[in-house]
């Protein structure tokens, strides 16, 4: 069932669905999500089903503020407050030590939590009306089938599941790939997941150095080796390997996504953004066009090594270590 996320009136019946402990999916400026209401692990256990996703596999809690953030929490460290005040509401997920009694499905087990502040308004108007009937927090991982292309439109997410599920259409998703994910759980602060946020901006808020990343480190969403990946085939090469292997036979069903190789003798071919953060909104909904055209192999020009792209090198990395030997 789509309904629009801006009628007040799909919002109270969204958020009475997720009170009852039904499933829901909701935009935000990153991904659509599969919400559940966090507190509740039989809710929770219908996302893990619903999606084929891994119980252990932990789901990120969306709150309305740092006051419903604090319910899941034993503490809120001052490295994560400090991420909170800098990029709440929006893109950037922060783990911290999980209150014992709370969304323990949620956290796939563990003894901390992923705590995000979303920044879409039809994202903010359902936990808005969702907490009013004692909901403080919605577990939503991508609405998509486990390890496929995250949806950033209402209709990918349509294709996706049952009719029956109620999807709130917010429009396309501004952000486009995933939250930073930063663990704040355990002292310092390590980035597991990077997104559109820099490392530089990351710890220009925090006031010191992010630490590296290390074998202690929870487990975190959307972090699996291979994960992203659309049907066809993704290969990723420099622009001087896409070059010469275009220069070559070609396989049938073949699309390119490329920046600056040109590729007019290919038919199914979109152009990659130079700007990072415009490549990063389109990237998902362009994996799944070319998926919907009927791609065999997607070969892609790896982007630059700026920070500023490691949120879209880090999803076509995982995107394409789905399909290595």
């Amino acid at each position: 069932m789509l309904l629009s996320g801006f009628d007040p009136a799909a919002i109270t019946l969204a958020a009475t669905r997720l009170a009852a402990g039904d499933l829901v999916a909701l935009p935000t400026e990153t991904v659509y999500g599969l919400g559940a209401r966090a507190d509740d692990d039989a809710a929770v256990a219908k996302i893990f089903a619903a999606k084929g996703r891994p119980a252990d596999h932990p789901l990120i809690v969306h709150v309305l503020d740092a006051a419903d953030a604090a319910a899941f929490s034993t503490e809120l460290p001052a490295l994560a407050k400090r991420l909170m005040d800098a990029f709440w509401p929006g893109p950037l997920t922060v783990i911290v030590p999980r209150a014992p009694a709370m969304a323990a499905a949620a956290a796939g087990g563990q003894t901390s939590i992923g705590l995000r502040c979303p920044a879409h308004p039809v994202a903010r108007a359902l936990l808005t009306a969702a907490r009013v009937q004692g909901v403080l927090g919605v577990a939503a991982p991508s609405a998509n089938r486990f390890g496929r292309v995250s949806p950033t439109q209402a209709q990918h997410v349509v294709s996706e599941f049952e009719a029956d599920l109620l999807v709130l259409d917010g429009g396309e998703c501004e952000v486009g790939i995933e939250s930073s994910i930063v663990d704040c759980s355990r002292g310092g602060a390590v980035l597991l997941r990077p997104g559109v946020l820099t490392q530089a901006q990351i710890e220009a808020a925090l006031g010191q150095a992010l630490q590296a990343n290390d074998a202690q480190a929870p487990r975190a969403s959307g972090t699996l080796a291979a994960h992203y990946a659309p049907r066809a085939t993704v290969r990723l090469h420099s622009a001087e390997a896409l070059s010469a292997r275009l220069s070559q036979s070609l396989p049938a069903g073949l699309a390119v996504y490329s920046r600056t190789v040109e590729v007019p003798h290919v038919g199914l071919r979109r152009q990659m953004p130079a700007d990072a953060l415009a490549a990063a909104q389109q990237l998902f909904a362009v994996l799944r066009e070319l998926d919907a055209a009927g791609a065999q192999e997607i070969w892609i020009e790896l982007p630059p090594q700026g920070n500023e792209w490691d949120g879209v090198r880090d999803r076509l990395t995982r995107a394409a270590a789905a399909f290595e030997a």
